[in-house]
């Protein structure tokens, strides 16, 4: 059984991802522009950290999207206590640095599980709904390694460019829906992913914190990372404007000009 939106709401949103960094910084934007924003990731302290930015009407859902269960869990819960979801964004995501040649099965299943099969379960999962409203909106952040091969991330931008697929093939079948489906594509972000990056940097190269961070903002030609919020607005021009669809939205400081 449907539940009820919330008196006043927008909509409804749901962010996968949502207990910090990019996840976070969108569920709270969601929630300023009116949205009822269920927010999910595996730790219920750091959503609950999250939720607590967010003005508006707000559901916590700890889940791990690998498991087999858990993306129609969730849907159930957001379903039978607010109704359909309207915007979908699809943020949750793991990095893994290794030579090609080093990447273990697991280390490479553990990938693509969270990066590339846990959005098609989201896909699958709310398309129906959104279909049979006449009206949504998909989003999932991708990266810049959906773009363009860089080393020792074989995993990660196998992932990253598998996923922008299933955006293309998404919006495709669904554009004459009301439904539509894009990707942000952000380089380097200021969020915890990247500090691991950093570290990583130091542990194998031996460099300074410092040297790994600089090396990184200058990935992008404006020489710094991307903030959240930037990402977050990329985000939410997906959501408002109805004629794009099927997109990749670059938000990497001009490393990769389309």
């Amino acid at each position: 059984m449907m539940g009820e939106r919330p008196d006043g709401a927008r909509g409804i949103a749901l962010v996968t991802g949502a207990g910090r960094g990019i996840g976070s910084a969108v569920a709270q934007h969601l929630s300023r522009e009116g949205y009822a924003v269920a927010l999910t990731a595996r730790s219920a302290e750091q959503l609950a950290e999250a939720a607590s930015g967010c003005p508006g009407p707000t559901r916590t859902i700890p889940a791990d999207l690998t498991a087999p269960d858990a993306v129609n869990g969730i849907l159930d819960d957001v379903e039978n206590a607010w109704g359909g979801v309207d915007v979908l964004v699809a943020n949750a995501g793991i990095g893994a640095s290794a030579p090609l040649e080093r990447i273990t099965d697991d280390q490479w299943a553990d990938v693509l599980d969270l990066n590339l099969t846990a959005p098609f379960r989201c896909l699958r999962r709310v398309i129906p709904g959104m279909k049979q409203r006449a009206h949504g909106r998909i989003v999932v952040i991708a990266s810049m390694a959906a773009k363009v091969g860089e080393p020792y991330i074989a995993a990660y931008t196998a992932s990253k460019h598998g996923v922008l697929g299933l955006v293309r093939s998404a919006a495709a079948e669904l554009a004459r829906t009301g439904v539509t489906v894009n990707a942000v594509c952000p380089a380097y972000v200021d969020t915890p992913m990247t500090e691991f990056t950093v570290r990583t940097i130091v542990q194998t190269t031996g460099h300074s914190a410092e040297w790994a961070r600089e090396f990184l903002e200058h990935k992008q030609p404006i020489g710094r990372l991307i903030t959240v919020d930037e990402v977050a607005q990329a985000v939410w021009y997906c959501v408002v404007n109805g004629a794009v669809t099927g997109q990749s939205l670059n938000v990497d400081g001009g490393a990769v000009q389309s």
